[in-house]
């Protein structure tokens, strides 16, 4: 194992997330997990994820850097995992760290490492199972089917969506072979053994009448669209165009070795049920690292003359440029909305624009009676709303949203004579006051498109009928 250039790796990739955590501000997922009680899961998500942000917070205090710390060590974990696949696929020091600091600078686990999202959990567990998996079946030594079974009940815990990986791979061995390892004691053991140590998180989803199920549906009506169209162009971005003949070496080496084949069809039988379900199209993400190490040991071998060589240098550097650019803050506000950048990176453009927000909301509040304020809470559209306000507006009113798990919260009180509703205007919502003025709409200033600039501002005054007995109908699953 070449330790010396992977942790190598590591520390750049460590250093450049700590250079740039706070360069520009939470993102809109990072907003909810500050939010959220501890429980065994929640409507949306297992707990994983906001639990790893409650407690660093807990130890390092209620910061912007204190929230990202666990995706930092996250994006750490990605690049020795990495290394350890390129070793499992036969690839020695130079394709090892190639593997490190190829995948370590890419954009979409450079981006997983700056904000911490469900992803940023979710990419080293898969890629924990690929790699127990790798040794299984290639080394023939079915007892690392229990170290699956434990990283997949553990991932259960963050995101669902391991069972897709698990699915893909065990239909590739069925189309492709080896098949025997399905039928193996251990194999079926680690099963056993992922659902006694997930139990707890699956008896919450039975008590509570499966809402992850309902939260997918939810999903795939509002975004599965887009996300069909998205889905191949993004397979070329998520670690850069440039990274796309390691990852087709890696998919055709795969192929040509009989037991590391299902490994390289899982990709293809996890992008078909992704784009027949109108999944999120990062699902992939983490079996095209896995291609990406495979192809490693062929690229470098490949380079095998000074002229190659330098080819292979100049195109890694430009890979981690882009990687760079697109995947972290580096560029200032008023430079990155003249870029396309903000286009290709959602993830940026959620990044911006939060206390602007906030402010003018208390505008809007201060603009009120004083008489009239004691008597008046915020409602808004969604939970990154609902997150900035707790952060940035400690001496506004209480926040309530029907979004996700806030709507299990509970509503604003009866009482409430006046309601600031954020991002929200329709004749329904209208309908249940007796009085609505547009108070004006939400804008950063900053020039960059998100998903909140331009939503309304309301102020809705007597309702005509008790939240209490109508909160049933603001709950939203998106």
């Amino acid at each position: 194992m070449a330790w010396l250039p992977v942790f190598g790796a590591v520390a750049a990739v460590v250093g450049l997330l700590v250079a740039v955590v706070g360069r520009y501000d939470y993102h809109r997922d990072e907003l909810y997990f500050r939010i959220l009680e501890p429980a065994w899961g929640y409507v949306d998500q297992p707990p994983l994820t906001p639990l790893l942000a409650r407690v660093s917070v807990a130890l390092f205090g209620d910061t912007l850097t204190a929230v990202r710390v666990p995706a930092i060590l996250a994006a750490a974990a990605v690049v020795v995992v990495v290394a350890l696949l390129v070793r499992e696929f036969g690839g020695r020091a130079g394709a090892q760290a190639m593997g490190a600091w190829g995948v370590g600078f890419a954009m979409a686990p450079l981006s997983s490492g700056h904000v911490l999202l469900t992803a940023s959990v979710d990419v080293v567990v898969w890629l924990v199972v690929v790699l127990f998996a790798v040794k299984a079946v290639v080394r023939e030594q079915p007892r690392w089917w229990l170290a699956v079974g434990v990283a997949v009940g553990i991932g259960f815990y963050n995101k669902y969506l391991v069972v897709l990986l698990l699915v893909g791979i065990a239909v590739a061995m069925l189309v492709t072979g080896p098949r025997g390892p399905l039928r193996s004691g251990w194999l079926w053991a680690g099963v056993g053994l992922a659902v006694v140590i997930a139990a707890p998180n699956l008896v919450y989803q039975l008590a509570n009448g499966w809402p992850q199920l309902e939260m997918a549906g939810g999903i795939a009506e509002e975004k599965g669209p887009q996300q069909r169209l998205l889905l191949l162009p993004l397979q070329a971005v998520f670690l850069s165009p440039l990274a796309l003949p390691v990852v087709v070496a890696g998919f055709a080496a795969l192929v040509r070795a009989p037991r590391l084949r299902p490994f390289a069809v899982s990709y293809l039988v996890v992008l078909a049920i992704v784009l027949a379900t109108g999944g999120f199209a990062v699902y992939t993400a983490p079996l095209l690292i896995v291609l990406f190490a495979a192809g490693c040991a062929p690229v470098v071998a490949w380079a095998g003359s000074r002229a190659r060589r330098v080819l292979v240098g100049v195109l890694a550097v430009a890979h981690a440029a882009f990687g760079v650019v697109v995947g972290l803050p580096v560029l200032p506000i008023d430079v990155l909305r003249d870029t396309p950048v903000p286009a290709v990176s959602q993830s940026l453009r959620d990044q911006v624009g939060w206390p602007a927000y906030v402010e003018q909301i208390r505008e809007v509040h201060r603009s009120l009676p004083e008489a009239e304020r004691a008597n008046t809470v915020l409602l808004t559209a969604n939970y990154a709303e609902a997150g900035a306000l707790d952060k940035y507006g400690a001496d506004l009113p209480a926040v309530h949203s029907g979004h996700n798990e806030l709507h299990s919260y509970g509503p604003p009180p009866d009482t409430a004579t006046t309601v600031i509703i954020i991002g929200m205007d329709a004749p329904e919502i209208r309908s249940l006051f007796v009085q609505c003025d547009l108070a004006g709409q939400l804008d950063h200033g900053l020039g960059i498109d998100n998903e909140e600039q331009g939503r309304p501002i309301l102020v809705c005054r007597q309702p005509q009928v008790p939240f209490s007995a109508v909160w049933e109908h603001w709950r939203h699953l998106d």
